[in-house]
């Protein structure tokens, strides 16, 4: 997206504080309705990327050169090699990016199961130290039973009571005799019991303790990953000249309206529906708020996003708890056809669902795009669509 169009796109969506929601229900503070299609119809226009036509958004074809003198005829052949040579660079980038995100994705998933598992080993050691002061207090109790046998010179309770003449003793020492049988057996089947699940909780604490390491090994293995491909990813960019990085930045988003004008000339608006749910409009305006704020691997806010990050403090504001990841996020939620889709439903892009935006409609959607990006609204269209999920959908 333009730099000039993105910024209109925060003063707008920022600037407006109540209006009418997509498809015209009240949604809130954030300018999420019917002021937050208009921006985003004047925002992606600016770019192309809500479908105006091809020629606009196109710099001249460097194959098809204006006629001039002989003179002049090596600075087209120049030209078309360097954007040869740019077009090479933008594809390198996008694929170093692409791996980072999907390596963002496995540290996502490997901090959120170290962070569980923490708490289950937490759990666990507090169990194990009531079960041992369970256990501790059984011993002291069969350690008296013992200490009262002693004292009685050793004899078992059956022997007293059948060495006893006076008939009412005995029928008293029966008593006795039945109720410290009992009161033995108890502590004797509580202590084993104890014991068992003392050992069977060891074991679960050195399996939760092996996964934990096993997943911070994961963590780091991506974290590193994510910084190499970065740094790859920056050092290309950092090559080039400022008009180099300006004609980057136009390719990009030349590659996103060829993207999204496909899809639209599918006619899929045709069907979608424009009407969000009360819960999507509560997540819409959360991130319409976040617009202009920067990508950071790993973020979930309230200052910086990755894409994913961004969707769950989203839906989170509109009263979901949804999962970390947008891997999870695909796995996890309700799917709907695309021709179902309504604002608030997240759209999942590439095959491996590693990167995800929320539909705010009118073929548009609110994400958070790449390292070196901010918070943006962009086509629908302008990524490979992998499927829709509905945080506040039936399974």
């Amino acid at each position: 997206m333009g730099s000039q169009g993105a910024r209109q796109g925060v003063r707008e969506v920022r600037g407006e504080r109540r209006e009418r929601g997509i498809g015209g229900e009240a949604i809130g503070p954030a300018g999420t309705g019917r002021r937050l299609a208009v921006c985003t119809a004047v925002v992606l226009c600016a770019t192309g990327l809500l479908g105006a036509t091809a020629s606009t958004a196109y710099a001249a074809d460097p194959k098809d050169p204006p006629t001039g003198s002989g003179r002049a005829s090596k600075a087209p052949d120049d030209a078309e090699a360097g954007a040869r040579h740019l077009d090479d660079v933008r594809k390198k980038i996008d694929a170093l990016y692409r791996k980072a995100e999907q390596a963002t994705d496995a540290y996502n998933a490997a901090k959120e199961q170290v962070e569980r598992q923490q708490k289950e080993i937490v759990k666990l050691a507090r169990t194990i130290d009531r079960t041992q002061h369970d256990l501790a207090a059984l011993k002291r109790q069969a350690g008296a039973l013992a200490s009262a046998q002693y004292r009685g010179g050793g004899l078992p309770a059956e022997a007293k009571l059948m060495l006893n003449a006076d008939p009412e003793a005995f029928l008293d020492n029966a008593t006795l005799a039945r109720k410290g049988q009992l009161a033995a057996k108890r502590v004797i089947t509580q202590l084993g019991r104890l014991q068992g699940d003392l050992q069977n909780y060891s074991h679960a604490a050195t399996d939760r303790w092996e996964r934990l390491e096993a997943n911070r090994k994961k963590k780091e293995s991506a974290r590193k990953d994510i910084e190499k491909k970065i740094d790859a990813a920056k050092k290309l960019e950092s090559r080039l000249a400022a008009k180099e990085k300006a004609r980057l930045q136009k390719l990009e988003d030349e590659a996103a309206f060829r993207e999204q004008q496909k899809w639209l000339d599918s006619g899929v608006l045709d069907e979608i529906s424009n009407k969000a749910s009360a819960a999507g409009r509560k997540a819409i305006s959360y991130a319409t708020a976040q617009l202009g704020k920067d990508y950071v691997w790993g973020a979930e806010g309230p200052d910086t996003f990755d894409c994913s990050g961004l969707t769950l403090r989203s839906w989170e504001h509109g009263g979901r708890t949804i999962p970390r990841t947008s891997q999870e996020q695909w796995r996890q939620l309700p799917h709907v056809a695309v021709r179902d889709m309504r604002p608030g439903d997240l759209i999942i892009y590439f095959s491996d669902a590693s990167h995800v935006g929320m539909y705010l409609g009118d073929g548009a959607i609110v994400h958070a795009p790449r390292p070196g990006r901010q918070v943006t609204i962009t086509g629908a269209g302008s990524m490979p669509i992998l499927g829709v999920v509905r945080p506040d959908g039936d399974r």
